[in-house]
């Protein structure tokens, strides 16, 4: 299926490593121009000069701090000159901390919003111009912690829970507006981000390491753990002409593990 986004621009958050970078992949392989905003400078030249090479599109890095509103009003300008448009917001950016409620402390809370949260908040707001002009679309990188709360996820789940009341919100002003704001809710992917919950998933059933995929996978009841390009297609999809009806949705790419309605 042709996505019809070759020569298109997209921003890609959290683009240094783990599901970040996997999407800026695979848009640059569809033919996207790309900009990559994380922090890890090092990482992203890195990795635009390898989209450059491997796929032939501009590839542009911004290295920035999300929390910092400055910083994300110059990652936006930035992006805006790089790229000339920007049709696709990607907000991937963000960890949160997980553990005992009681042993997480207020600037653990402080950071697992500030980042994932207002980050995505404070980049969508300063690129709406743009993508109101391009027509373009936000999607915004979320979480099954948002509809399956869990004791040890209590930052995280209420950071991704805020973020899909704020993609559905936001998604009124882009009908008005022209642009398309959708989110994903991945489940368990194999990123640098799985070593933690493998952790969780040991303490929690108290076994060894080396047994702590079985115990998560038992857990969440999928057979398997996902591929970051896995999102990534869906991303790509989410921002093509393909999905013009899409508005406001959040879809779930888990293998299965949520199994509410």
């Amino acid at each position: 299926m042709d996505l019809g986004l070759k020569g298109k621009n997209a921003v890609v958050t959290g683009g240094s490593r783990g599901l970040g970078w996997a999407i800026a992949e695979v848009l640059a392989s569809e033919g996207m121009n790309v900009m990559l905003i994380a922090r890890d400078k090092g990482a992203l030249d890195t990795n635009a000069a390898s989209l450059q090479t491997r796929f032939g599109v501009r590839a542009a890095a911004h290295a920035a701090d999300l929390t910092d509103i400055p910083q994300i009003e110059a990652a936006a300008a930035a992006a805006v000159t790089a790229l000339g448009a920007v049709d696709v917001l990607v907000n991937s950016a963000g960890a949160t901390k997980r553990g005992d409620f009681f042993a997480l402390t207020d600037a653990d809370w402080d950071s697992g919003f500030g980042l994932k949260f207002f980050g995505a908040m404070r980049l969508s707001r300063a690129l709406w111009p743009a993508l109101k002009k391009s027509r373009g679309a936000i999607v915004n990188i979320v979480g099954l912690g948002a509809r399956m709360p869990g004791a040890d996820f209590t930052i995280g789940g209420s950071v991704n829970a805020a973020l899909l009341h704020f993609t559905k919100a936001l998604s009124t002003v882009g009908t008005r507006d022209g642009v398309r704001v959708n989110a994903i809710n991945p489940g368990v992917f194999e990123t640098g981000r799985l070593q933690q919950s493998l952790r969780s998933a040991a303490e929690q059933a108290n076994v060894p390491i080396e047994k702590a995929a079985e115990v998560l996978l038992g857990k969440l009841g999928v057979p398997r753990f996902g591929k970051p390009e896995e999102v990534a297609r869906l991303v790509a999809y989410m921002a093509s002409h393909h999905a013009a009806y899409m508005n406001g949705s959040a879809i779930e790419i888990d293998g299965g593990s949520q199994r509410n309605i």
